[in-house]
């Protein structure tokens, strides 16, 4: 056998192994089966479980702080709303500023950064075969001096499903047979899309309120069961 072959015969298995490694976080995040784990830790320990140095924006001034390192200020949402949806400019403004906010942002190192963020879900139908649980997701919709703030994932995970160890499955099993609700955080990890990082708009809820929706390519999906545990 030529020697080249050798070589590339003997690397093989440590090439696998690299690959395997560094992978995409996001199969970390799952079991062989491919149905995720539900952890048992609270909100505040959720970096140990992410990649090192990253960003986990869930409190305010964690956003504020990413929003103004990211964008500089905030918009003046007064003008770009002015009169309403019914405003001739309005479609207009908001149009410019998503445009002029994005060339300002081209090159800023945070776009590199690794950020996580928080959905708030609930367990729902049980699947007896696989004994696992799946998980009905919402957004959060997070009031800052910025305006609302609401994590978008690029592409959300379908059929998001977890599987609680033994001690947790009989709690959940107890608490629904009461037919209380079983709330979870979801948990979203990545970086943001290169182009349109950021997303400007204005809430359906409340009238003039700014929403701004940063984008997120998602590389790992945690689910944490954070209500007090029975003893």
């Amino acid at each position: 056998m030529p020697a080249a072959s050798r070589l590339l015969t003997r690397l093989l298995p440590v090439l696998f192994l690299c690959a395997l490694l560094l992978g995409p976080s996001s199969i970390r995040s799952e079991d062989a089966t491919g149905f995720r784990p539900l952890r048992t830790i609270s909100l505040t320990k959720l970096h140990s479980l992410l990649p090192a140095g990253t960003h986990v924006l869930i409190e305010r001034d964690a956003i504020e702080a990413f929003l103004a390192k990211l964008e500089g200020t905030p918009p003046d949402w007064a003008t770009v709303y002015g009169h309403g949806h019914h405003d001739p400019g309005h479609d207009e403004r908001l149009f410019n500023l998503n445009r002029e906010r994005d060339a300002v942002r081209e090159g800023n190192p945070v776009l590199q950064w690794h950020v996580a963020f928080v959905w708030p879900g609930e367990l729902s139908e049980y699947d007896p075969t696989t004994k696992s649980y799946g998980v009905a997701v919402g957004p959060a919709f997070n009031p800052t001096g910025w305006g609302i703030v609401r994590f978008k994932p690029e592409e959300f995970p379908s059929n998001l499903r977890v599987r609680p160890g033994k001690k947790l499955a009989d709690q959940i099993r107890r608490s629904l047979a009461q037919h209380e609700k079983i709330r979870v955080s979801v948990a979203m990890a990545g970086v943001l899309i290169p182009a349109e990082s950021v997303i400007y708009d204005f809430s359906h809820e409340e009238e003039g309120a700014g929403l701004m929706m940063p984008v997120v390519r998602i590389e790992q999906v945690e689910v944490l069961f954070t209500e007090p545990q029975s003893r």
